[in-house]
């Protein structure tokens, strides 16, 4: 049991330290070496923990979704169609509009086409669980044979705030302007199902 957690201590670190040298160095910069030094463990450690670079950066980005608790995939449990919906896409905005998510998405921007792997590990972890999830969703509640469609317009909507920030057009908005932006979004969603 000791031995267990020490182990989980140990990863921790190096998730920790691997979030920090990636956001200060980005993917491209961050060396296993430096990640190793400040997790105050061997390189070889890092590598008995995590694979590649690669698997590294994948743990670190759902270490940190973990740690963000936005869990907004699960509003979609609600029983009231409209007020699921409306949840899903207030936590989906809310989440993309984050420091974190925003820094993320700035150094995909930055370093994605140099790197694909980094690329691989952001897309493997967070928009296809969301993906089937409204799938599902829409499926279930709408009696929708093909969803694909449909969810590519209500995910392109509601990310078009966050566009908006990362190319510098505007400022964060606030929690008001947010939670308008969904409920429009998801007003608008709802005319157009069957």
């Amino acid at each position: 049991m000791k031995m267990e957690r020490k182990r989980e201590q140990k990863r921790a670190a190096i998730l920790e330290s691997a979030i920090g040298t990636f956001r200060a160095d980005g993917y491209i910069g961050a060396s296993m070496d430096d990640i190793a030094r400040k997790a105050g463990v061997t390189k070889q450690t890092v590598y008995r923990y995590f694979e590649s670079k690669e698997a590294l950066y994948q743990a670190a980005l759902e270490a940190q979704r973990d740690k963000s608790h936005s869990r907004f995939i699960n509003e979609l449990d609600r029983e009231d169609t409209r007020e699921a919906l409306l949840h899903f896409a207030r936590g989906f905005v809310g989440k993309h509009l984050s420091n974190e998510h925003l820094a993320t998405m700035r150094l995909l921007m930055a370093e994605g086409p140099e790197a694909p792997e980094m690329t691989r590990a952001h897309f493997a972890l967070g928009p296809r669980e969301t993906r089937e999830h409204l799938a599902r969703f829409l499926v279930e509640r709408f009696g929708m044979e093909d969803p694909e469609y449909a969810i590519k317009v209500l995910l392109s909507t509601l990310l078009s705030m966050t566009t908006e920030v990362l190319i510098g057009r505007c400022a964060s908005p606030t929690q008001e302007e947010m939670d308008l932006h969904a409920e429009k979004t998801v007003g608008i969603f709802m005319k157009l199902l069957p």
